[in-house]
This record gives structure tokens, C-alpha cells and sequence, in this order.
């Protein structure tokens, strides 16, 4: 049976390819927005939005005049992802180094993370990675001006919703409406399952978006030549019996 849908790729490389500061098209075509003060990314998995957001994020830090960077992930595990990082190397001005207090996607229990997330606004350093969880946590009875001159990013920003009793997307409209902070919102997929939008019209008005979507990123891949889909039926027998074999 034929396919479906059959995409054919150039496989150009491009996706993968870096540019003089070390980063690839998705991250370049982002850092090129990095001046907004919203900013939402719509890119594919694997294309590169974790170091997108490093590259950004220290550009404000370095020159922006924003003095704290909050990266807010939907999972511990996601943590990883924005665990130091050398950027230098590859030709841009600074390297990626969360002090590993500051990382929160640790174990611990709740009420230490809140406690460490209030502390950091106190401290001297500049970057913190946690769960939306403890942003939603820390945020109850937070000054939003406490948050000035941050950037705050959310990844898996589909995590939001427009809906009232959606906690994080109340986080988010009250630190857009009583601070000076920058977010930069990153997912995959702009959507939710449940009907409800992410943003409403005028919030996401405001945002500057990058998007990179998949064709992009799959036609830069080297060895995809090409993507079928369709139905198949297996024709042959699912269980063949093995000859009998000594214990």
C-alpha cells in the first residue's frame, strides 16, 4: 500500500550547521529577536531552544541591563538541559554557569526550593533553573517588583493557559502587568489539548514570535532523505514457535 503523505528532503545540513558564534539556524534566527522584551519561540524538539535561550539570556544579562535570569521547566528531568554549558569555546563572549545552588531541579523538598528561589532574589547571582511548580510556589505573596530587570523564561511554555484557575498563566499576566521583566516563552507545539488558549489575543500581541517549523528543521538533517505515512498491514504470522533449546 502506497503512502499517505511522502515528504522528500534536500538535506542541505543546514539545521545543524553553526555560525561564527557557535550557533545553529533556529538559535541564530532567535538571538536575532534577543532585544524584546517578550519574546515566544516555536521550534521543533532537538532544534536547539535550550542553548537558544542560554545565548539570549546572557546577551541580557551582559547588555541589556537585566540583572537575573529564572528559566521555569515543567520537570525536574528537563533541569538537565540548562545545567553549565561552555559557550565560549564556539566563539561566543561567555559561558553558561548556573551555581549548583541555584538549581532547583534537585531533590529537596518544596518549601527549600521557595526558600532558595526568595534567597536568590537577595544574592548575587544571576541565573536559577526550577520547576514551574516552585515558580507557581514562590510566586504567592512575591512583590511582583521583585522581578524587575529579569528575564524570565518558561519552557514548555503550552503549560500556560488563558484559563482563569490556570495557576502559571496568572503567574505570568500579573509579572507582565506590575514588572519591568523580559520572558521568553519556548515550546513545541503552540497549542493545548483541552480548547483553551495559551495566551489570549491581546497577551500574545505583545510577544515577538520566532517560529522554526518543522520542515525547517528536518531539511537541514544530512541523511533524511525522505518521510512516508500511511497504513501498513502485517500479512505474516505474529508468533513463530522457537525449536526447543537446553536449559
Amino acid at each position: 500500500m502506497p503512502d499517505l503523505i511522502k515528504v522528500e528532503y534536500n538535506q542541505t545540513g543546514k539545521s545543524k550547521k553553526t555560525n561564527e558564534y557557535g550557533m545553529r539556524e533556529m538559535q541564530e534566527k532567535a538571538f536575532a529577536a534577543r532585544t524584546a522584551q517578550y519574546l515566544l519561540i516555536k521550534a521543533p524538539p532537538a532544534s536547539g531552544k535550550s542553548r537558544a535561550l542560554m545565548f539570549i539570556a546572557l546577551d541580557k544579562l551582559k547588555n541589556q541591563g537585566i540583572k537575573k535570569a529564572i528559566v521555569a521547566v515543567p520537570e525536574k528531568a528537563i533541569g538537565a538541559s540548562f545545567s553549565s554549558t561552555g559557550l565560549k569555546q564556539y566563539g561566543f563572549f561567555a559561558d553558561w554557569n548556573p551555581h549548583p545552588k541555584y538549581n532547583l531541579c534537585t531533590p529537596g523538598s518544596e518549601k527549600s526550593k521557595v526558600s532558595a528561589f526568595l534567597g536568590f532574589l537577595e544574592s548575587d547571582e544571576q541565573i536559577l533553573i526550577c520547576t514551574h511548580a516552585t515558580l507557581r510556589f514562590a510566586f504567592d505573596g512575591l512583590d511582583e517588583k521583585k522581578l524587575n530587570n529579569t528575564v524570565i523564561a518558561i519552557d514548555e511554555f503550552h503549560h500556560v493557559s488563558a484559563d482563569g484557575d490556570n495557576r502559571l498563566g496568572e503567574v505570568m499576566k500579573n509579572i507582565m502587568a506590575n514588572s519591568n521583566a523580559h520572558i521568553v516563552a519556548m515550546t513545541g507545539s503552540y497549542f493545548r489539548g483541552d480548547n483553551v488558549p495559551v495566551l489570549l489575543p491581546e497577551d500574545e500581541a505583545r510577544f515577538t514570535k520566532v517560529t522554526y517549523n518543522y520542515y525547517e528543521q528536518l531539511n537541514g538533517y544530512e541523511y533524511l532523505k525522505s518521510l512516508g505515512i500511511g497504513y501498513h498491514f502485517y500479512t505474516g504470522r505474529y508468533f513463530k514457535k522457537q525449536p526447543d533449546r537446553p536449559v
